[in-house]
């Protein structure tokens, strides 16, 4: 099955790819000598990768935020909401998923769709995944963490209006459910659960190149593929987990910084990351988190 779902999304897929099943293989001691034989080969084509010049058109940014406070939804999410539609304008495409985090923000999205249609499945997949959670006693409504409520995200309305901060103003220019590949450059909205680790493995799989994460309460998530680069929303956990965090925008709320100022520092830090002339924290701490949606009720 999975051989045949990659070949749908990529007809010509030619990176290393191997499939081991002990069944077919034979005894254990066997399948783990031939996975690591095939391992090592792997890594030797890997290792033939060279960096190349290429257009900032070429990048794509997966948006996500965790741990969530009161004040992401006017700090950190705008900021990096104005550097996704920096990059639009580049030609550049980004990712803004989290569809249980859009509870409360469909009309305000689905306006901004360019095509009929979109908007549509839009409140379709919307619609689906709440019916979903409802049928096992749970909901969008049910959605703040007990973290985020006490720290001022008291509903998913307040939650939904923040976190949508993260995909500025630039029209959407396709809907895609899970695990659809981005195709267009612009917004896409990609169907995935809130959860960080799962989200972000999402956008990574539909194409992100790097994922700007917004933090208020402090976040160690990473991706074995794309890094991910840790946004904290105030001042306070900048100073306290400097360990695991990249970029500060707490300047904002404290008036020393406009929203557009840290959007094109965002970009510029991206642009770096993207280079290889920085590393974020959650590669130098071997942060390789990887969860697939399994399409049960995950908020």
């Amino acid at each position: 099955m999975l051989q045949v779902e990659i070949k749908k999304r990529a007809s010509e897929f030619s990176k290393p790819l191997y499939v081991l099943e002990e069944q077919v293989i034979g005894s254990e001691t066997d399948m783990l000598s031939e996975a690591l034989k095939c391992t090592f080969a792997g890594l030797m084509q890997a290792n033939q990768c060279e960096r190349a010049p290429a257009p900032l058109s070429k990048l794509c940014i997966g948006l996500e935020c965790g741990g969530s406070d009161g004040f992401s939804g006017i700090s950190a999410n705008p900021a990096i909401g104005y550097t996704s539609d920096l990059l639009v304008a580049l030609g550049g495409s980004v990712i803004l998923a989290e569809f249980p985090e859009l509870c409360g923000v469909e009309q305000d999205l689905s306006d901004r769709c360019l095509e009929t249609d979109d908007a549509e499945r839009f409140f379709l997949l919307m619609k689906t995944y709440n019916s979903r959670a409802m049928a096992v006693g749970s909901g969008f409504d049910m959605n703040p963490s007990p973290g985020n409520i006490k720290d001022g995200l008291i509903t998913d309305a307040i939650k939904s209006a923040g976190a949508a901060k993260k995909g500025g103003t630039s029209p959407v220019v396709a809907v895609l459910d899970y695990p659809e590949q981005v195709k267009r450059p612009g917004l896409n909205l990609l169907c995935t659960p809130g959860n960080d680790v799962e989200s972000t493995t999402a956008e990574v799989a539909s194409g992100a190149t790097v994922v700007l994460f917004t933090t208020g309460l402090g976040t160690p998530t990473g991706n074995p593929i794309a890094p991910v680069v840790k946004i904290a929303s105030n001042t306070k956990l900048y100073h306290k987990m400097r360990d695991i965090i990249d970029i500060n925008t707490g300047a904002i709320t404290e008036g020393t910084e406009t929203i557009q100022q840290a959007g094109e520092r965002i970009l510029d830090y991206v642009i770096a990351v993207a280079s290889g002339e920085e590393e974020v924290a959650a590669v130098r701490h071997g942060q390789d988190d990887f969860i697939p949606w399994k399409r049960g009720v995950s908020l």
